[in-house]
């Protein structure tokens, strides 16, 4: 393989070939966590152009390469180019803070790794590297709420579950309670459930009793827990002592207010509402993010397999509507849930989907407090929202709507931030994702010579505009009102001519240097003639990350520079890119899905596909993304077998992680009477929650030292 010097003597291999692939899950993942979605045509049906299909003259209005941008990737076979190394991008002052509840004493920013890498492995536990320990902190069934029974896998029940831990934990996230932090609150995303691994004999949708059907229900959601630290340790468990009064499961039968100028839409009325002001659940919560505020936001995702229909769709827009979220529209079933709930029904209520797709928010620290739905946001598939400050004061919030060629969002608040720790200051950053400006981003390559040829400049990088959707209380979208934009956000948006993308999934600004990190996870169906910059792979089965920086460091701008920092695969294939680093020296990963930054700036990264594409087990990784040893990715550790790794959140005094192990035991055959996985406990397989932390510390016990 062919290499050249970099930085600080470090080998820069050449990347001459793309190699292709396939999608990494199971079936039984594809068919709970998504219904299947990867086995249809992809819903954006767009005629917007690729990258590919354009002949672009316009070389990088800026001209600057990025830090980390990536090497040149090469269509042609046996052809090669040459990577340059680009000069390090400049400090970015750091945002405002968040509020004195979250600011425990953090660690050294810019710390270095120090921990050796769990190697790749097929074991049925978690694996975490020498000097590490781990428990789980809470899995499925565990109580919750006061009076909820000890689990009993055989003897399940809806009023069990409503008030017992729910399946399938996906974003996670630790506020503390004091100024010691030795107490906290626990928030987990319950994003779906696998019936074939919850029930012993399930049926199937078609033939199994209402009552499963609600008990599946009951799973879905979020789970409020409140914790307190085991001794001077990283670990956490849940509380024991007093009133546990912050202890609260959310669920499908739990009062949701919308907000934003949708909320009492003729599109989201429904018989049981007429108003269009309140909805019953959430569903598919999947990634999320801590507001500087201190509440949670949580995205809804893969909602549409939750939608049956008892008669076939025929009304041509609610046709049009429904197929680019991917809602069915004859007549069957999907999860079976309109065969114990008629507003699942879309012959029934057609509507009622369009009440999902939602960035929801909840307060954990006020048990009794209503969730909302922020219809300022957009509906789409949401992986999650993460919120940056711009120089203004306004909050941002990013986003990604994971399915195949869609695209990547923010949205701008109206109102500003109050940096205060009054009560009347948090109630008035509680209104501020109610109303603002909705974006589409449109990412733009630099060389155009690619595809068919090399990148000009050697990496993978170029500019990008935010696309105005909703700006200043007007439709941007022609045709349109506000409330279709935000009700039908995809339609609206394939009217502007954004990026497709491979899967955007968890968007996330780095604290410090405000550089958005956005985790692609895969596209197995994007073709040779469909690769651009920003997606130069087809049949990309691995995945990659993208990094932005905003013009001027300002999260409110409406343009920005990109560059490739990861390129994910067997680093021993020529089409693979970690930062620049040596690749002899690096973890193997593959479809990054949730990313997290530690308080030390380093980016943490959790997997879900690696079984499938590479053969390990999923895992957690961490990645500097600044300074020497940028790109130097490791695996910091390993989940069981079948399992997904999610979250990952690293506790604000740098000295816990914590993620999920999302459907241990998943494969394809797998039932109760025929376990692929024991975790944790011995017995049935039971999603969990599990904390990691330091038993040989150094001076501060610090997570990834």
């Amino acid at each position: 393989m062919s290499e050249i010097e970099g930085g600080e003597g470090r080998r820069r291999r050449l990347l001459p070939l793309l190699t292709s692939g396939h999608g990494g899950r199971s079936a039984m993942t594809c068919k709970y966590r998504c219904g299947d979605a990867c086995s249809h045509p992809a819903p954006n049906a767009s005629d917007n152009e690729y990258f590919g299909d354009m002949v672009s003259t316009a070389m990088s209005r800026r001209g600057l390469l990025r830090t980390g941008a990536a090497a040149a990737v090469v269509v042609g076979a046996g052809s090669t180019s040459a990577l340059t190394t680009a000069a390090p991008a400049a400090a970015r002052p750091s945002g405002p803070k968040p509020p004195s509840q979250l600011r425990p004493t953090p660690p050294e920013y810019g710390r270095p790794v120090g921990f050796t890498p769990v190697g790749d492995n097929g074991l049925d536990s978690v694996v975490v590297p020498n000097g590490y320990d781990w428990s789980v902190t809470i899995a499925w069934g565990d109580p919750v709420e006061d009076g909820a029974p000890e689990f009993d896998f055989d003897n399940q029940s809806v009023d069990a579950q409503l008030r017992q831990f729910g399946y399938n934990a996906d974003f996670v996230a630790v506020l503390p309670l004091d100024r010691n932090f030795d107490r906290a609150v626990l928030w987990v995303n319950h994003e779906y459930t696998n019936d074939e691994l919850m029930f012993r004999g399930w049926p199937g949708p078609e033939a199994a009793d209402p009552e499963l059907l609600r008990i599946s229900m009951a799973a879905h959601g979020g789970s409020v827990v409140e914790l307190e630290r085991v001794g001077d340790t990283g670990e956490w468990k849940p509380a024991t002592r007093g009133r546990r009064r912050y202890n609260r499961r959310v669920h499908t039968n739990t009062e949701f207010r919308l907000t934003g100028a949708a909320a009492g839409s003729e599109h989201v009325r429904t018989g049981a509402d007429p108003d269009g002001t309140t909805v019953l659940g959430t569903l598919n919560n999947c990634a999320g993010g801590v507001t500087p505020w201190g509440t949670i936001l949580s995205g809804e995702e893969n909602f549409h397999q939750y939608f049956g229909a008892t008669a076939d769709v025929t009304d041509s827009a609610t046709v049009e509507r429904y197929n680019r979220y991917g809602i069915r529209t004859s007549a069957g079933t999907g999860r079976g849930w309109e065969r114990a709930d008629e507003r699942f029904d879309v012959a029934n209520e057609p509507n009622e989907p369009n009440r999902f797709g939602w960035v929801v928010e909840v307060d954990p620290y006020d048990p009794d407090s209503t969730p909302r739905k922020h219809t300022a946001l957009g509906r789409f598939k949401h992986e999650g929202a993460n919120v940056n400050i711009a120089a203004d004061g306004r909050a941002v919030a990013y986003m990604g709507d994971d399915e195949r060629f869609d695209y990547v969002y923010k949205f701008v608040s109206r109102k500003k931030y109050r940096d205060g720790n009054s009560k009347r200051d948090r109630e008035h950053n509680m209104t501020l994702l109610e109303d603002g400006d909705l974006y589409v981003a449109k990412f733009t390559g630099n060389s155009p010579e690619f595809p068919g040829n090399p990148p000009a400049d050697g990496l993978f990088d170029g500019t990008g505009e935010w696309l105005p959707l909703v700006k200043d209380g007007e439709s941007m979208v022609d045709g349109m009102t506000v409330d279709e934009v935000l009700v039908f956000t995809r339609l609206a948006a394939d009217k502007l001519g954004p990026t497709k993308m491979d899967r955007p999934e968890d968007v996330e600004p780095h604290p410090v240097t405000g550089t958005v990190y956005i985790a692609l996870t895969n596209n197995n169906r994007r073709t040779p003639g469909q690769i651009d910059e920003p997606n130069p792979r087809p049949d990309n089965k691995f995945g990659h990350v993208m990094g932005i920086d905003e013009d001027g460091a300002d999260a409110a701008a409406t343009s920005f520079t990109w560059h490739i920092v990861l390129l994910a695969g067997d680093p021993e294939n020529p089409d693979t890119y970690y930062g620049g680093f040596d690749k002899s020296q690096v973890s193997q990963i593959s479809c990054p899905d949730n990313v997290a930054f530690d308080p030390a700036g380093r980016l943490w990264l959790a997997t879900d596909g690696m079984s499938g594409s590479l053969g390990p087990n999923d895992g957690m990784f961490v990645m500097p993304v600044e300074g020497e040893d940028t790109g130097h990715l490791r695996r910091f550790l390993s989940v069981p077998v079948g399992a997904e790794c999610c979250g990952p959140f690293i506790t604000p005094d740098g000295r816990t992680a914590l993620m999920a192990v999302q459907h241990p035991g998943d494969g394809d055959g797998a039932s109760p009477d025929s376990p692929l996985s024991t975790f944790p406990y011995g017995g049935q397989p039971r999603p969990s929650v599990v904390t990691v932390w330091r038993t040989v510390p150094d001076e501060d016990g610090y997570i990834g030292d």
